[in-house]
């Protein structure tokens, strides 16, 4: 999947915001963390999948570039995209982007490793999960 999907709309809330006035870094982390699992579940790794099948994504490096600030009231959304599939390993990036201007106000790049819940050890991605990735989720979410 290189076309960015859609996976995260909200809204930039008063308490999401520090002391200078614009959304904290916290906040920044988690709104992505909640594009992951909508990503994920393209892919075909849902939450209800992962529990049955003791399978788990474990981020192992994360790296985020802030370019305009977020401020309360503002409407965001993040597209999400693949960038590359390995045996074990997902690369991926969310981009953030304040809808008013449609300006980008950050971007991340992660690193994630699938893993084996019960014995805590890398395990292979599953078949059809690569497959779904190299075959675009793009197409599959308009199925």
């Amino acid at each position: 999947m290189t076309n960015p999907v859609l996976t995260y709309r909200g809204t930039i809330y008063p308490w999401h915001c520090d002391h200078m006035g614009h959304m904290n870094v916290m906040w920044y982390v988690g709104k992505f963390d909640e594009a992951t699992w909508h990503v994920l579940a393209l892919a075909g790794l849902t939450g209800k999948r992962m529990r049955a099948e003791d399978i788990g994504m474990v981020a192992v490096e994360q790296r985020i570039e802030y370019k305009r600030e977020l401020l309360a009231g503002d409407r965001i959304t993040i597209r999400s995209w693949f960038q590359e599939v390995r045996e074990k390993v997902l690369l991926f990036a969310h981009e953030m982007v304040n809808e008013e201007t449609q300006e980008v106000a950050a971007r991340t790049f992660l690193t994630v490793v699938c893993l084996d819940t019960k014995t805590r050890k890398a395990r292979l991605l599953p078949a059809d999960v690569r497959e779904r990735i190299v075959i675009t989720p793009t197409e599959r979410a308009r199925d």
